[in-house]
């Protein structure tokens, strides 16, 4: 985050915040996650299950599935979680397909392509997997040379304190975003959410992804012992792209109600315009 001033108009004042490294990284980002989310879940409608271990094979127990049911002449999808099952005909296990109810984990309008095709669902996800392991890197790079992570990420002592942070939970339960001075940096709560997918969430979901593929794992075979076997290590990349998912919404939801424009504006021209406090 760059916070140079471009200048005043009616009470507000116009900073440099996102660096065009830091722009390109972040949109690129967005088609090349989109890609791979819904690749992803085409991959997954393959074999709609979760297990933890070596196991995966059809009679193994599963602890989270998306199934199709069926009842007489009808099918119903049914989501299992553990012990606990869910009717979620029309969306998870059974969805419809031209016009017909068809067994899919995942309905067609959220996976890549559409209609099933495991082969080609690959081929998208490996291709922009690998686009996104190079932009990151790139993003990397250029946050340990330019002390982007040090200057923009990192929590002071002072924003690390229980009381600071629970102010802060509280300010954004209320919708209440720093005005004037204050919003030229990120918060403690954006500084520690940023971190940790940066440098937790990110380089797990890479690293299980990697370790899904027998030629990468002929190359470095310690990596199944690491997530404990291949099957865990599935279940450890869904669970972090779910997180990621997750975050990815929260993002947009702070950004719509924060200032739709101003935050727009920021991350596609580096401009972002805080309100200069009045004087006396």
């Amino acid at each position: 985050m760059e916070t140079a001033d471009l200048g005043m108009t009616s009470g507000r004042r116009l900073i440099r915040r996102h660096s065009l490294t830091v722009r390109l990284s972040h949109w690129l980002n967005v088609l090349f996650m989109t890609v791979l989310l819904f690749s992803g879940l085409q991959i997954f409608n393959a074999h709609p299950a979760l297990y933890w271990g070596q196991y995966g094979a059809d009679s193994d127990p599963s602890f989270l599935s998306l199934e199709a049911v069926e009842e007489g002449d009808a099918i119903r999808g049914v989501t299992r979680v553990g012990g606990l099952s869910f009717d979620t005909t029309g969306t998870l296990g059974v969805s419809n397909v031209d016009g017909e109810p068809t067994a899919r984990g995942f309905p067609a309008w959220i996976t890549l392509p559409s209609y099933q095709d495991l082969a080609t669902g690959r081929r998208w996800h490996f291709f922009f997997a690998w686009l996104f392991v190079v932009n990151g890197l790139i993003y990397l790079g250029y946050g340990l040379l330019t002390r982007h992570f040090r200057r923009d990420l990192l929590p002071t002592t002072d924003e690390l304190a229980p009381a600071h942070l629970a102010q802060e939970v509280v300010d954004h339960a209320r919708l209440r975003f720093p005005k004037g001075e204050k919003a030229r940096r990120y918060n403690a709560l954006q500084k520690l959410t940023y971190l940790l997918v940066i440098f937790v969430a990110l380089p797990l979901m890479i690293a299980t992804g990697l370790t899904m593929s027998p030629g990468f794992d002929a190359f470095a075979p310690w990596l199944i012992d690491l997530f404990g076997g291949r099957q865990s290590a599935r279940t450890l990349h869904f669970i972090t792209a779910s997180s990621l998912v997750a975050f990815v919404v929260v993002h947009v939801a702070m950004v719509l109600v924060s200032g739709v424009f101003n935050n727009m504006r920021s991350m596609i021209t580096g401009r972002y315009a805080i309100q200069t406090e009045p004087k006396p």
